[in-house]
């Protein structure tokens, strides 16, 4: 397939997942059912209209670096130097599943770090801003970023082809994940029930509350899809367990009306 073809065809395949799960989440939490969740409305007031062109705007900019980064991938002048593999019988079954494991771990970690480093004085309006203009996201915020922080949100996937073997499907079962988890972390609204996120397991989870509290403050909770990081570091903003614990907790009337 010619290299025109295939960036078009990889163009496609990212913005349809976009609109397919991004526009999903606002149709059911923005349009058809948003006072239903009231209750678990992160932040009380809605985007506005110009809000959600712009979000959706800039992420079909996005896709267009993303797409030139498969391509360059996936060209015979790089392809041989990754660690992708065509053949699920080369590793089996079992470290197909890791792989997508490892990689998620990949991804939050290098996240972390890129995140943060963009938040410097000297690099936030260049490359994060953009970003940053969302601050009360809606899903459609989810891959909105300036030129510049494409390319850098676009390299994790470089960084995990050179560093673990994994397969050509395995990529496309972790990129799904990391859009649904990136929509959930920009819907604006606390779906997590509490006996997960109060659970061991589930404290080390990344929030929607969580990342929706870094857009509103610009500071702390850098992390994606875990929280290793931000306790490690102490970067975890002091109100998030407060704020967190407000939204997923039974309100009184609400256990009032269990008990009966």
């Amino acid at each position: 397939m010619a290299e025109s073809n295939l960036f078009w065809w990889f163009y496609l395949l990212l913005a349809l997942r976009y609109v397919v799960i991004a526009g999903l989440a606002f149709l059911v939490f923005y349009l058809l059912m948003p006072h239903r969740f009231l209750k678990r409305k992160i932040q009380a007031l809605f985007p506005k209209q110009k809000d959600y062109v712009r979000e959706v705007g800039y992420s079909f900019f996005t896709f267009l670096v993303f797409a030139l980064v498969a391509v360059v991938i996936s060209s015979e002048g790089v392809l041989p130097y990754t660690q992708i593999y065509r053949s699920a019988s080369e590793y089996g079954w079992g470290y197909f599943v890791l792989s997508v494991a490892l990689a998620l771990l990949l991804h939050d970690t290098y996240f972390y770090w890129t995140h943060r480093m963009m938040h410097h004085p000297r690099l936030f309006r260049l490359f994060h801003l953009t970003h940053h203009k969302s601050t009360n996201p809606s899903p459609w915020a989810a891959f909105a970023f300036s030129p510049l922080e494409a390319v850098v949100e676009a390299g994790v996937i470089v960084f995990i082809v050179l560093l673990i073997p994994i397969h050509k499907y395995a990529i496309l079962l972790f990129l799904l994940l990391m859009t649904v988890y990136n929509v959930y972390g920009h819907l604006g609204y606390e779906i997590y029930p509490a006996w997960l996120v109060n659970s061991r397991v589930g404290k080390w989870l990344n929030t929607s509350t969580n990342h929706n509290m870094h857009h509103k403050y610009f500071k702390g909770n850098y992390g994606l899809y875990f929280r290793f990081w931000d306790e490690l570091l102490h970067t975890t903003h002091p109100n998030y367990d407060k704020t967190l614990a407000a939204l997923v907790d039974p309100q009184p009337e609400e256990q009032a009306a269990q008990e009966v």
